[in-house]
């Protein structure tokens, strides 16, 4: 009979960031205006480049430099290393080492952070240990060297300041964009100069949410794709500063649109902490001096001492325009200053977070906080163009996190086909239509459920953010 045999109709597939926007409330409006602001920004980004080429507007970015080893890491191999050296322990119970010296220090870090998929540091003793149990390939480390290095691949130059000037190291950043200060107090590429520090090791372990950690019948899934970096500080501890680069930057001030500070997480005395601190201080008062629109920018990181990283940010952070940070220092840090009730879930909450620090330490301008669903600027109104900024950071760093590499422009314009974050979108609306909008400049990042790659990615963003002032 005619119409017995209809077909039922197909059931409409609900992929997973579907399903997320119809959970967060997206709008699809505000998603449709907010993709076009993306597309106008990528479309000015290469004239923007070409432009401080032009007018040789440079980023300084400062202060560590590294040799990173990449580890080839996969959870088949760590479950292997677990039931050979660790048969009857408890995966749940493990604790992480400050400092790893034995394979037990080694399997039960890595776990520990595995299974909660959160990122963070720890210091290296028996390198021995690592070498032998992992194979590696060659990278750049640094939050300077990183940032410098993301913006190269974009056509953006920058002078940078290197502590590890080892010949691995200078040649992998030898490119047209980056600049370093020589003792002539000129700029030159980085095969320029003559290396007089051995190589700074960071050994990089990344995983990915969604493997799986075996041992003894129990397994728990890695929640969220991240990365542990273990460190063996030799050049870093000391913090060697170049003065012939505080000088080039202070005389040139005017073609140095952005100054950005990190590294001072590896120090562990507290009176060089307070010398180098003191001597930053004054290289920003003469920088400001000489430009008085330029932005001190601090990018912030997990401190090998906990103690020493609450007392350096008491000292600095008055004298920053800017800190940036991702949710979890900006939680962890919430911890210490009586501000621990953040829920990273709530964007109100994270934005009085950021006011709350802001107001503590008395930071000049206002804060970012970058994170894998929205980057976020919460502080006075600048000059400088930050949204433009942020969406050149959350690219940079969505395209480290797709291709493992610092992302070309071509490749930045794969990126765009991605979609944005639900839960960013959300946030947005959030921010825009609350008492915060006037102090708040939210951008959705990049949508990826899991990411390949997680290294690199804040220090990409720190780069991008500079592009906006």
């Amino acid at each position: 009979m005619a119409g017995c045999c209809r077909e039922k109709p197909a059931r409409e597939e609900v992929t997973e960031i579907d399903a997320e926007r119809r959970e967060m409330g997206v709008c699809r409006a505000a998603e449709t205006e907010l993709n076009r602001r993306y597309q106008d920004t990528f479309e000015a980004m290469e004239g923007v480049m070409q432009k401080r080429v032009r007018e040789h507007k440079l980023v300084a970015a400062g202060y560590t430099s590294n040799l990173d080893l990449l580890c080839e890491f996969r959870t088949e191999r760590l479950n292997g290393l677990l039931e050979e050296y660790l048969p009857g322990a408890d995966i749940m119970a493990m604790k992480a080492a400050g400092r790893i010296e034995t394979m037990k220090d080694l399997l039960e870090t890595l776990v520990y952070y595995c299974v909660r998929g959160i990122g963070g540091e720890a210091g290296v003793g028996d390198t021995s240990v690592v070498e032998d149990n992992f194979s590696f390939t060659y990278g750049v480390g640094g939050t300077a060297a990183q940032a410098a290095m993301a913006l190269s691949a974009v056509g953006c130059p920058s002078v940078v300041h290197l502590t590890d000037d080892s010949e691995d190291v200078c040649r992998m950043m030898d490119t047209p964009y980056i600049y370093t200060v020589s003792s002539k107090r000129e700029l030159v590429h980085t095969k320029g100069i003559s290396g007089t520090s051995g190589s700074e090791i960071h050994f990089i372990f990344q995983f990915v949410k969604g493997e799986r950690i075996c041992l003894g019948g129990r397994e728990a899934r890695i929640p969220c794709s991240n990365r542990l970096i273990l460190t063996k500080a030799v050049v870093n501890k000391e913090l060697p500063f170049s003065r012939d680069y505080f000088t080039w930057i202070e005389e040139n001030a005017k073609m140095v649109g952005s100054n950005v500070i990190s590294g001072f997480n590896v120090l562990s005395d507290k009176g060089l902490l307070e010398k180098k601190t003191e001597e930053v201080k004054l290289h920003i008062e003469r920088y400001h001096k000489n430009n008085p629109q330029g932005i001190a920018f601090y990018e912030d990181s997990f401190y090998h001492d906990e103690a020493l990283g609450k007392y350096f940010r008491q000292l600095f952070y008055p004298y920053v325009d800017i800190v940036s940070m991702n949710e979890e220092e900006l939680f962890y840090m919430l911890g210490e200053t009586d501000g621990s009730d953040m829920d990273v879930q709530d964007i109100f909450s994270c934005i009085e977070g950021l006011k709350h620090i802001r107001e503590k330490f008395r930071i000049r301008k206002g804060m970012i906080v970058h994170t894998k669903d929205y980057s976020m600027y919460v502080g006075d109104a600048l000059e400088a163009e930050i949204e433009r900024g942020l969406m050149y950071g959350n690219l940079l760093a969505a395209a480290k996190a797709v291709y493992g590499r610092y992302g070309t422009m071509k490749e930045i314009g794969e990126v765009m086909k991605l979609e944005l974050s639900p839960r960013g979108i959300a946030y947005y609306q959030a921010a825009a239509q609350s008492r915060y909008a006037c102090e708040t400049v939210l951008v959705p990042a990049k949508y990826m459920d899991a990411p390949r790659y997680a290294i690199g990615l804040g220090d990409s963003f720190a780069g991008g953010v500079q592009a906006g002032f």
